[in-house]
């Protein structure tokens, strides 16, 4: 995998404000936004979970066990859908990571046009739920998720997790 590590971006739309009173003064150590490329094969999707787990760790970023397993989960499932339903049109797929002062963003991004949908859950087939699985790991985290096309006619699925649990 590739890494095009950007510097810095504004904070993903949804994922909470802080009051500018309370904001730290520069962004923080750990703050930044990391771009891997990889091909649409099936052994990205653990090249990237474990690209995406070691800059967390490299970067100390004050991620609890739990939102680690959520992000690595939500990236296993995210890069599995681009390698199984986007690889023809897509032979290259895009992993981002951004962090901010309180919030986490993973995205998957790929070439293919087809703009997925969270199927509900159909006990009879063994698999399709993998977009219902990171809609509700965002959901019972604080966060959120969302699918948006791109300027290049492809998408780019997106989950973003607060550092800390928001009480709701």
């Amino acid at each position: 995998m590739e890494n095009h590590g950007r510097g810095f971006d504004s904070r993903p739309e949804g994922a909470g404000d802080v009051p500018p009173d309370r904001r730290p003064p520069g962004p923080l150590p750990y703050e930044g936004v990391w771009r891997f490329t990889a091909p649409a094969i099936d052994a990205s999707v653990p090249q990237a979970r474990h690209a995406v787990r070691d800059l967390l760790f490299r970067q100390q970023v004050p991620v609890s066990d739990d939102l680690v397993h959520g992000l690595l989960l939500i990236v296993s499932e995210l890069v599995t859908n681009a390698v199984r339903h986007a690889a023809l049109l897509s032979p290259m797929l895009a992993v981002e990571v951004a962090v901010g002062s309180e919030w986490v963003r993973v995205s998957v991004e790929d070439n293919h046009p087809y703009r997925p949908t969270a199927l509900e859950a159909d006990h009879g087939q063994t698999g399709g739920r993998g977009l219902l699985l990171v809609r509700e790991v965002a959901r019972e985290s604080g966060g959120v998720c969302d699918v948006e096309h791109t300027a290049s006619g492809g998408k780019v699925i997106w989950a973003a997790l607060p550092l800390t649990v928001s009480i709701v």
